[in-house]
């Protein structure tokens, strides 16, 4: 009886030694089926759900307002600009299947970064682009991000990263998922405002569309 006890001790340990091996630091990756958020805003809130919506990893996205002092903003409000909100996209993913870098790869080749106080043919500060970080770990994820795009223009990246501080609002219900609910008109307003090809002008082949 010693004997087989003394062999299960040793082997308990061995793999605990085998685990800290593998992780020194003590550290553990983030577990599937966990739950991370970001907050995104590129302009028109419709035209930023469809690229995290097919990135594998992302579990839901909702379309509202941040980056305001006022409390509970309509629609009317902040597209007319009498609030200090944008419009924004809220992404909450997998970090164990999709990264934070990756969604910020993908949120800066959807954008016009160059763009001051508008996104393509929406002008006003509701429509800026703007990186909502929600941590630390976010906020200089964000700014290594910024650098690298930067790096990539002539022209000064305009836009801005600041904390999330709790000001996201859903929007309304006939904004959620605009694009699947109504795609004629959000296919006319998507090419008629232009943005598509300013993407690809600034992108290349790496610029984000519309693919639904």
């Amino acid at each position: 009886m010693r004997a087989r006890w003394q062999a299960a001790l040793a082997l308990a340990l061995a793999g605990l030694a085998a685990g800290a091996a593998a992780n020194p630091a003590g550290e553990s990756g983030p577990a599937t089926g966990e739950k991370a958020v970001a907050t995104f805003a590129g302009g028109c809130f419709w035209c930023m759900e469809p690229p995290y919506d097919a990135l594998e990893g992302v579990l839901s996205t909702t379309s509202g307002y941040a980056g305001g002092t006022e409390e509970d903003p309509s629609y009317e409000q902040v597209a007319r600009g009498l609030t200090s909100h944008a419009e924004v996209v809220q992404v909450v993913y997998d970090p164990a299947r999709v990264s934070y870098e990756e969604l910020l790869r993908v949120y800066w080749r959807n954008i016009d970064p160059l763009a001051v106080d508008r996104q393509f043919c929406d002008a006003g500060r509701q429509y800026r682009s703007a990186i909502y970080y929600h941590d630390e770990a976010q906020r200089a994820a964000a700014e290594r991000s910024l650098q690298e795009v930067q790096a990539r223009f002539d022209a000064p990246v305009a836009t801005e990263i600041e904390p999330l501080a709790d000001s996201f609002y859903p929007a309304e219900a006939y904004h959620q998922d605009y694009y699947q609910k109504n795609p004629l008109r959000y296919r006319f307003y998507r090419f008629n405002c232009g943005r598509d090809q300013r993407l690809a002008e600034l992108w290349g082949e790496e610029a984000g569309g519309y693919n639904k």
